[in-house]
């Protein structure tokens, strides 16, 4: 049976590796989940959708762990095991060779990967809210003709104490009018 096999699991220094995916989403974690784990091969090229996939190392997690769905430190040992005994069915060598394998390419590992993570580009957002020949109403009244902002006068509805109505359009034109 798979799960009886050696390997130099503590020789290497997978335990902080294996803290370091167990704690991958959640911070106080204490025992990896099956996700972390498939994280975790993944990231080390040991899960690669051809000799091992996704479900193998499901099935092998849900053997070891049963309905708890989480697994200890030496529990994982056991779930590699098994990972392994898959893994040799399909490449014809050992399930030692294959544990020592996928051991020295666990240990390869510092840490979870992220870099699959989208990046931002807002700069297309940016210039479409803030180009000015596209306001409309009262937005538009806040920038002069060349874009720039008018500041107070551009937010306020200020009042001129000019004694006159506030459309009337002949403003001082009473004294030119009149010869005053």
């Amino acid at each position: 049976m798979a799960a009886n096999a050696e390997f130099n699991w503590d020789n290497v220094d997978v335990k902080k590796k294996w803290d370091a995916f167990t704690k991958f989403g959640a911070a106080t974690a204490t025992e990896m989940t099956g996700k972390n784990f498939d994280k975790w091969l993944k990231d080390a090229g040991v899960l690669d959708n051809k000799t091992i996939t996704g479900t193998m190392t499901g099935i092998a997690f849900s053997k070891v762990t049963g309905p708890k769905k989480k697994a200890t430190f030496d529990e994982t040992k056991k779930v590699l095991a098994f990972v392994a005994e898959d893994r040799a069915k399909k490449s014809q060598k050992s399930i030692q060779d294959e544990l020592d394998a996928i051991t020295e390419k666990l240990a390869k590992l510092e840490a979870p990967s992220v870099g699959g993570a989208a990046k931002t580009n807002a700069g297309g957002v940016y210039s479409r809210l803030t180009d000015h020949t596209k306001y409309t109403g009262a937005h538009k009244e806040r920038f002069d003709a060349e874009g720039k902002g008018k500041g107070k006068s551009g937010r306020d509805d200020t009042a001129e104490n000019t004694g006159y109505v506030g459309a009337y359009k002949n403003k001082d034109t009473y004294d030119k009018a009149h010869g005053k």
